[in-house]
Formats: C-alpha cells, structure tokens, sequence
C-alpha cells in the first residue's frame, strides 16, 4: 500500500508541472500565433484597399484612353496630368507620355490577398523600394533602410508632415491589347499611418507581454504551491522534519546513484525503550519534545549521503554510511551515548536493529549500480534484528543469515501447520515420573514432538512457540488431548496398569468459557477415566481472568479431573495464585535445579515450597532433576514424584508401555545433561 501510494504521489507530483508547463506554452504560442496572424491580415488588408484604389484610377485612366483615342490623347494628358503615365505599342513604341519614365518595363503579375484580382505591376527605377516576388507585392526592407537613414525620410516626415512615397508602375493592356497603358502609382504612408502601426504593435506588444507576465507568475506561483504541498506531504507532525515517505523515496533515489555505488550503507531502526511508559509518567507532550529532541541529535551526527526521519511512535529510520563493522559499531556506540543524555533526569534507553547494504556486484566481482532498492524491504530487516533486542538497557542487533532463516522457518511452519495436524504427524512423547526412593512409576507428562517427513523429527522448541503467538496452539491441546486419551484407554484394554498422564493446556484457551466441557467431552469421547488425566496449567495463565480460571478449575475437579500447576517459581505471583486457585498438584519449576545456589538459599525455597504444598493438601513434582544429589534432598523433603532426565528423557509411546509393565528405568546417574529442554 505504501509504494502504490508512493508511486501515486510521484505521478501527480510530475504530472502537474509538466501539464502546467506545456498548456502554458501551448496558450503563449497560440496567443502570438493570434495576433501576429491579425497584425498580418490588417496590414495586408491596408495595403490590399491603397493599392486597389491606385488600380482603380488607373483603370478608369485605360477607359479615357480608349475612348478618346487619336486626336484626342492631348485631352487625356491634360485631364490626368498629375500622374507620370506613358503608353507603349506591341512593338515597343512610345505613343503618349506624361512625365519621366521610370519605369523598368518588365510587368510581373499578381495577386491580393483581399479581393483576389490580378494585377500587372512594375518596378520603379529611381526609388525600387516597391517589388513583385512569387505572385506578391514585396517591400525591400533593406533597401527601405537604407533610404531612410542616407535621405533623412524619417525626419521630414516628422518635421514636414511629410508623407512617404513609395512608388510603383501598374501596367494594363489599351486598344484591344494592341498597347499597354504605364502608370506610375504611390504607396503613401504618412506620420499618422506610422503612429497607428506602430501603436497597434505597442499594444500588442505590451499586452503579450502583461499576458506572457501573468502566465509565468501563475506558473511561479502554482511551482510554490506545489512546493508547499510537498514539504507538508514529506514533513512528519510531530517532528516538523521529515517522515517515512520522504526517506524511501529520497533514500531509494540515493542508493541508486552511480556515485554512491560503492559506498556501504546500514539501514537502521533507532527505538526509545519504554516510550510509553516516558509518557505515563510524565505527558505525552514531553514524550514528544524528546522525540524531537532525538531527531536533533541523530541528524546532527549525520553527514553528506546520510538520512534521517520519525517512521512512527518512538522509531526513527536512519540511512548511515560505513566503511567496516568495527567503525560503524563505535559510531551506533557514541550515538547511543548522546542519546542517553538527552534528559539527565530520567534514565533513557535505546534500541538499534542495523540491516547492512553491501555494493552490488556481477559475477566477475565489478561493482554496478544498485538496482530495485527496496527500503521498506530493508527497514523490516532492521526492525527484525532490533525485535531480537529485550530487557530495558541500550543495544545493537545486526540482521544477517539466521534471523532470515528463522523467518523462513516460521513461513513454513505456519503454512504446513494444518496439514500436519490432518496427516497426524504430531506424535506424543512421555517423560515419566517417579517417586523417589521407591522409583516407582507414579504418573507422566504428555509431550508434543513434530514428526515431519520433509524435516525429520523437531522438538517443540522448534514450532511451540509459533503456534502460541499464531493461536494454533489451541488446535494442538485438542489434538494432544484426544491422543492421550485414546492411548489411555487402548492400554487399559490391553490390561496395563495405567499411571495419570498430565497434559498441557494454554491460556489461550481460557476466554472459552466452555473449556471444561470441552475437556471432559473429548476424554469421554476416548472412553477414558477422567481420573487418568491430569489438566496442566502454565503459572503465566494465572495472570489472565482471575474469577474464569477458578471457575473452570473448579468445573475440572468436579468432572473428576486432576488440575496442576506448572512452572511454579517461574513469576512473580505464585503465592498469590496458591491462595485462590483449588489445585492439586504443584510442579516446582526446572530452574530450581539448575546452577548452583550460594548459600543453601535454592535448597530453602525448595523445601519451603513442598512445606507449603503439603499444608494446602497438594501434591508436588520436581521437573528438570538431573543429579543424584537434588534426588535425595527432595526425598528428605517429602516431594511426591520427580520427573528429569536422571531417570527418563521423553520417550514415545511404545517404549513408555515398557516402563508401564514393570521396566525399571536407568539407575539414576550423576548428572545426566542434555542441551535439549524436556519441553
């Protein structure tokens, strides 16, 4: 969700200014195409009226000539004397003149652009400022400037109101074509005619440009906008720096440079232990100045190619470079110590997951540029290797190799979890427990181990402990429930003489409030006597809903079930829990039997607490016994049964039939270990 909301941000981000900027080139290039094309079509349609009101005199010029031709042609240069005007016969003789002749003679036709008439125009010698080119009447511009400035026109006409002449010769065919008529016409342009022009072109000018202004201050304008839109998107609310957004795309966009291909960086995830309880006890309000105080010091530490930002809660997300392990573990070191010293006043404590990023390399070892940076990929790492960290005092945890193997594990125990469960590939182990001094075969407990045929035969260790935090483990005390149950009542028919067999129940199941019920169904199911299984409860349980828990207890018992506690010693209310809870067997935790007590203080907690359980009409078992010597202390003490690998590992059904037909089990040895946890 997050890179689709990234990418999202990036396409509206780039998409806004560049459509901004190309409508804007697109109004600008429409405008002045506009108004040039209107300048133009007044322009030429200004010329296109003068010059057909010259062929319009010229021609009513052609009709007297026609009709007063012969002795009359003195008539016609008297009535039009004040045009130079000559008339030539096919074979190039003058016949009538008026004026000089300047005339080149070579008549070229064209073409206005208003009234589509075709006329046949000449040039003038003396001042050719007036051309034909193509069909059209062209001005020679260069030509123009130059007589201006080497004549002084542009000064008389300023100062003599003169007005500009550009002349030019229409030619149009008399007599039926048997001559052709010369005229010399004008293009006059006076100051007024100037001053409009180039007034049109101020305007015009200046209103493109007032146009061109507001359309670039609008863009300027919507480019801060934009800005600010994005600073706002990028800013965190409770530092007022940057947020989680910010550093992926900005970090990602780092990694993937060419110049920092070689460089190696570590992804970290910096989190303030007991945050919340920080703001328990003081406000939220300081927990928030002391974030932002964190991030002061972090990215003060930071130099050029490194990053910072609040991902959420009390973690920061920190992009670092390194040049080796060694450097960049002192560094995290004195961070950590700047850190710690942020509120002298109360006892400040960090936690650091580091998640390395190694160049990228081919197969011939040349370094290339990274590609397909993942930063969230990354910092999950981090948070993985920090999740590892316990305990409330500063620390750093790499991610490497066995946290990514664990993950592993933990996919493939929860995706073939049910399966095995369906294929029954969970068998029960037993451990046997005796009682010390007889060693006899008093009791057992039922143990779960995990007989894959991809993986081989795993302890619970293994899987236990994916399955509470999943909640499948509810499925598994069913699971293990119903199995005891059957083998019990399989070995009664076989005439065994059956010993209790104690099965585990997690607290999860304690919101059911039919779990006795269910208990005793699945049992009554099997055929066995309730009075063959023993109900075992973790210490932990206990913690949960008080008055449910009694209930249940008290439902179990009288159904005819045993009900134990397990683990006693391992919390911290115990006693509290003995008060209230109507027990009848109390399990001593293995950590009592491991180590060695200074003073005799273990061996006095243990006796006190078998005194206890004897007081309160309980039975006790010693778990986790491996030595001979804590066998004969506990006998002393009066423990009822004792169960460690001094006298059984766990074993499998079958062999656990042997000892229930009269097997004595190994003689008990002296400090009979295994790396392997009974549970």
């Amino acid at each position: 969700m997050l890179r689709k909301k990234e990418r999202g941000f990036r396409k509206a981000n780039r998409s806004h200014l560049g459509t901004a900027l190309f409508i804007a080139v697109l109004v600008m290039m429409a405008f002045l195409a506009m108004a040039i094309a209107f300048g133009v079509f007044a322009l030429r349609y200004a010329v296109d009226e003068r010059v057909m009101n010259e062929y319009r005199e010229v021609q009513r010029l052609a009709d007297s000539y026609d009709r007063l031709a012969g002795s009359a042609s003195t008539l016609l240069l008297t009535q039009y004397g004040e045009r130079d005007f000559y008339v030539r016969s096919a074979d190039g003789r003058i016949m009538l003149q008026r004026g000089e002749d300047t005339c080149d003679g070579k008549p070229e036709q064209v073409r206005m652009y208003i009234s589509e008439e075709r006329l046949n125009v000449c040039r003038d010698t003396e001042l050719p400022l007036i051309y034909t080119y193509a069909g059209r009447m062209k001005l020679d511009v260069n030509g123009f400037h130059r007589w201006m400035n080497t004549t002084g026109g542009m000064v008389r006409l300023a100062e003599r109101r003169e007005k500009l002449q550009l002349p030019y010769w229409i030619a149009v065919p008399v007599s039926d074509g048997a001559a052709v008529l010369y005229v010399r016409c004008i293009y006059g342009i006076d100051v007024f005619d100037m001053s409009v022009l180039l007034t049109v072109l101020a305007v015009g000018g200046s209103l493109s440009v007032i146009f061109i202004l507001f359309l670039f201050g609008y863009l300027i304008s919507a480019v801060v906008k934009q800005r600010r839109l994005t600073n706002l998107f990028f800013m965190d609310e409770i530092t007022g720096t940057h947020n989680w957004m910010w550093f992926q795309i900005k970090g990602e966009h780092q990694l993937s440079r060419g110049r920092y291909a070689k460089t190696r960086f570590a992804v970290l995830d910096i989190v303030f232990v007991n945050y919340r309880y920080f703001c328990l006890c003081h406000s939220v309000q300081e927990g928030e100045k002391l974030l932002c105080e964190m991030d002061r010091v972090i990215n003060k530490d930071l130099s050029k190619g490194e990053m910072c930002a609040h991902y959420a809660s009390a973690n920061f997300v920190v992009l670092m470079r390194y040049g080796n392990r060694e450097e960049l573990m002192r560094r995290l070191h004195a961070l950590t110590g700047q850190l710690e010293a942020i509120d002298a006043d109360y006892r400040l404590a960090f936690h650091i997951g580091v998640d390395p990023v190694e160049p990228a390399a081919d197969a011939n070892g040349r370094i290339l540029k990274r590609r397909d940076v993942n930063l969230e990929l990354e910092y999950n790492n981090a948070c993985a290797a920090r999740a590892t960290l316990t305990g409330d005092d500063s620390a750093i945890a790499w991610f490497d190799g066995k946290l990514v193997e664990e993950q592993k594990w933990i996919s493939i125990v929860q995706e073939k979890q049910q399966a095995a469960l369906d294929n029954e590939e969970f068998v029960v182990y037993y451990q046997p427990k005796y009682a010390p001094g007889t060693d006899i075969l008093s009791g057992a407990e039922a143990l779960i181990r995990w007989q894959s045929p991809e993986f081989g035969l795993k302890s619970p260790g293994t899987f236990i402990p994916i399955f509470e935090k999943n909640g499948f483990i509810t499925e598994i005390d069913h699971y293990m429930l119903t199995h005891v149950a059957r083998e019990q009542r399989r070995w009664l028919d076989e005439g065994l003489h059956c010993v209790p067999v104690s099965v585990n129940v997690s607290r999860a199941h304690f919101i059911e409030n039919d779990l006795a019920e269910q208990i005793r169904d699945i049992v009554d199911a099997a055929g066995t006597p309730h009075h063959l299984i023993e109900i075992e409860l973790t210490e932990s349980a206990f913690f949960d809903d008080k008055n449910a828990i009694i209930e249940t207890i008290g439902k179990l018992k009288e159904y005819g079930f045993t009900v134990s506690m397990d683990d006693f010693g391992s919390g911290y209310s115990s006693l509290n829990s003995l008060k209230d809870m109507p027990l009848d067997v109390l399990k001593l935790d293995a950590e009592f039997f491991r180590g060695e007590a200074e003073g005799g203080r273990g061996e006095i907690v243990v006796s006190e607490a078998i005194r206890l359980a004897k007081l309160l009409n309980m039975r006790t078992v010693a778990e986790g016994v491996e030595a001979r010597e804590q066998v004969e202390f506990l006998e002393k003490q009066g423990c009822d049964m004792i169960q460690g690998f001094i006298y059984d590992k766990p074993m499998p059904g079958d062999t656990f039939v042997t000892r229930m037909q009269g097997a004595k089990p190994a003689a008990p040895a002296e400090n009979k270990t295994d790396a392997e946890a009974v549970k």
